[in-house]
């Protein structure tokens, strides 16, 4: 009796080397996003929770300069030159999609 107990304590089983093994894959940690990623995302969310895109090109330009005053102090580790490459993507993301015609298409 004692030698069947033993049998279920061992480690191994006879089909082990049929069974398909668990990898152990190492995952390279993932680098935190920069101040400008984080920014960027962040003035997106707000253009899209805001209805930018809708809105009157006029309404637009007053967004975005108060926005960007906002991200200004929001994110103090932006530089000058990174303020307006973060405007500048935010006006490209706001601008409706464009419409293509079936001349459009076929000549590309």
């Amino acid at each position: 009796m004692r030698a069947s107990f033993v049998k279920f304590l061992s480690p191994f089983h006879p089909l082990d080397s049929y069974m398909a093994k668990q990898k152990n894959r190492s995952r390279t940690p993932t680098a935190a996003p920069t101040a400008f990623e984080e920014a960027r995302d962040e003035l997106f969310q707000h253009i899209m929770r805001c209805g930018v895109v809708d809105s009157a090109a006029e309404h637009q330009v007053e967004w975005f300069s108060e926005t960007m005053q906002y991200m200004t102090e929001r994110f103090p580790e932006l530089t000058t030159d990174q303020l307006g490459e973060l405007r500048k993507l935010g006006e490209r993301f706001a601008q409706p999609p464009k419409k293509h015609d079936a001349a459009d298409v076929s000549a590309a």
